[in-house]
């Protein structure tokens, strides 16, 4: 594959518009750490509703989709799709909170929730724990992926992807700060759906494909492309609808969708205008994220069944991608190699875009814990806002330069979804409930986070392994023989739960002191903070200033209704290119009414804003 010169103009262009953007704002963003890792507080929804979208677009995503939709067909997606319900929850309810915290991270949170040492020492261990390993994790992801694309149209050796890509990526970040990022997002945004939309255009008519009719019936194609997995087959049915769906989306932590809202989904919400921003922000978000976004790279990957049907048509096609990073997500690479002069340059720009954007978001939110939940209050608790703001640029280098040097040892994002999610799981519940239930406090968390890192790592050792040494189709750990993969996560989560249910009744709750001041600033209410709000009567102190009735009920229909829409346009969506018009127009009828139920439900739950 040959690069044209209408290629490299509009490679090098981007490169130089995003660089000169992050010259620009340097100036300000430098100003403060508030500035550096906030951008004032002061921006409004549609600027991080595009930015949310666009970090989310990341070199991996079209990898880890094809890889999916590859060996287990379309319906595999819903290993993420169920995340749909966490987004939802922290649009309609957890928005308005977070905003009304007003901290700088949500690691910050925990001192504000949480008192004394537990609480201290939670904030230091999880920004840490959360900013650097799985931050560093998370990128070294991205750019594992970047490296199979690079090896793929470029020929560049991994080293080579490395170093050039981080290098542009590191400067911009450590220069242009969260304001930065945002401003580039918005143009990152365009740019990724413009190249997404476009490879899915051209990948189906390429002549070896023979357009849309010739993909969906083609017979490597035909049993892949159904939305929902075979419910008569068991273990499918279990991974696919009924874990994702009744468990993982609320029992497990994971950058972007977290429960309760958090992370730089977080970060974006507090550094919105006020409330009824974060929450549009977070609701386009969603409504791009999961209606419309997958559908190109979809395409793409069911194109690439017919181009090169197995590992060994891809092998031979491109004998230069080594044995250990060869895998089926490597077809989306492969199949971008077929477009033409200036698609390719736009297609290469937009992958381009889509790592710098998620990885220059996840440095500074790493780099936001280091500085503000580490740095800030165990290293240097006076700090001048200049050394915090070197801080953080620092830290953006050394978290670049980790996930770097991970990611050349690295073999398949999928492994390290799967094995994130299940490092978190059974913490996620705290999350939703820390806020709605004052008996929840600093040991509930730790006794979470400990507990279900031990155990994942027990259940994971081979997956470890595969992760970092040798790509392994069997497994010989003795656990792997005794129990089926899919009961794993649940089992991690029930455990965790239990544990950590016992240890908030056996150990203190918090200060009275420190639930009256968390009550009278976030307002949360409900029937779980009823005590609290009993003692504050007994003691004469008034921490109810919001009248209003409780809106989480209204936020919860609200979110179920969201659902259908959201849902309903995917699906439509599907269902239109596929060219099954019934289940197209019904869908899309679903989806207008589900949408104007929704606006009369924003009416009840839309924030005031004085």
């Amino acid at each position: 594959m040959e690069l044209s010169g209408l290629d490299y103009s509009l490679i090098f262009g981007f490169f130089a518009i995003v660089l000169g953007i992050g010259i620009y704002v340097s100036k300000t963003s430098g100003k403060n750490s508030t500035e550096y890792f906030l951008s004032g507080r002061n921006m409004p929804w549609w600027i991080f509703g595009v930015s949310m979208v666009a970090t989310t677009f990341s070199t991996d995503t079209p990898n880890f989709v094809t890889n999916l939709v590859r060996e287990k067909g379309v319906s595999a997606n819903w290993e993420w799709w169920a995340f749909l319900i966490t987004g939802l929850l922290t649009v309609f309810v957890y928005a308005k909170l977070w905003r009304k915290s007003n901290v700088a991270t949500d690691i910050e949170f925990y001192e504000l929730r949480y008192s004394g040492k537990p609480a201290r020492f939670l904030r230091g261990f999880r920004s840490l724990y959360l900013g650097v390993i799985f931050n560093v994790l998370a990128m070294a992801g991205v750019t594992l992926a970047a490296i199979k694309i690079g090896s793929v149209m470029l020929g560049l050796q991994p080293w080579e992807t490395v170093v050039y890509a981080g290098a542009i990526t590191v400067v911009f970040s450590a220069i242009g700060g969260f304001k930065g990022v945002v401003y580039t997002d918005f143009l990152l945004f365009f740019i990724a759906m413009a190249g997404a939309i476009g490879a899915a255009y051209y990948c189906v008519n390429l002549p070896e494909v023979g357009g849309l009719e010739n993909l969906i019936t083609h017979e490597n194609v035909a049993n892949k492309i159904n939305i929902f997995p075979d419910f008569r087959k068991k273990e499918a049915l279990i991974t696919l609808i009924i874990i994702p769906l009744a468990v993982q989306w609320w029992s497990s932590w994971f950058p972007g969708a977290e429960p309760g809202g958090g992370g730089y989904i977080a970060q974006r919400m507090l550094a919105a205008k006020d409330e009824n921003h974060a929450i549009g922000a977070t609701f386009f978000f969603n409504i791009m994220h999961y209606a419309l976004r997958p559908w190109p790279w979809i395409i793409v990957a069911l194109a690439s069944l017919v181009v090169f049907p197995d590992l060994e048509s891809i092998r031979e096609a491109f004998p230069t991608i080594t044995e250990d990073k060869l895998g089926h997500d490597v077809a989306y690479s492969a199949m971008l190699t077929k477009l033409p002069s200036g698609l390719l340059g736009l297609v290469l720009a937009s992958l381009v875009a889509a790592y710098m954007s998620t990885i220059s978001t996840h440095l500074n939110w790493g780099s936001s814990y280091i500085v503000n939940d580490f740095y800030k209050t165990t290293v240097n608790k006076d700090a001048s806002e200049k050394e915090l703001v070197n801080v953080g640029r620092i830290s953006t280098v050394v978290l670049m330069i980790l996930s770097a040097v991970l990611a050349l040892f690295l073999q398949d994002a999928l492994q390290i979804f799967k094995f994130i999610i299940m490092f978190g799981a059974g913490t996620g519940l705290i999350f939703i409930l820390r806020l709605f239930w004052w008996r929840i406090n600093a040991w509930s968390e730790i006794s979470a986070m400990a507990v279900s890192g031990v155990i994942s790592i027990l259940f994971s050792i081979d997956s470890i392994k595969d992760l970092l040494f040798t790509h392994t189709t069997e497994s010989g750990d003795i656990i792997e023989r005794l129990m089926p993969e899919y009961l794993k996560f649940p089992l991690v989560v029930l455990i965790t739960t239990v544990v950590w249910l016992i240890v908030t009744f056996m150990t203190q709750p918090e200060t009275k002191e420190t639930l009256f001041n968390f009550y009278k600033k976030i307002q949360p209410g409900g029937p779980g903070w009823k005590k609290t709000i009993a003692d504050a009567e007994a003691a004469n102190i008034e921490i109810v200033t919001d009248k209003e009735p409780w809106n989480v009920p209204s936020g919860i229909l609200a979110m179920l209704v969201a659902m259908i829409f959201i849902y309903s346009i995917m699906f439509a969506t599907g269902y239109w290119i596929y060219g099954e018009t019934t289940l197209a127009l019904t869908l899309t009828f679903v989806a207008l009414s589900s949408g104007f139920i929704l606006t009369q439900l924003w009416k009840k739950i839309k924030a005031s804003v004085f």
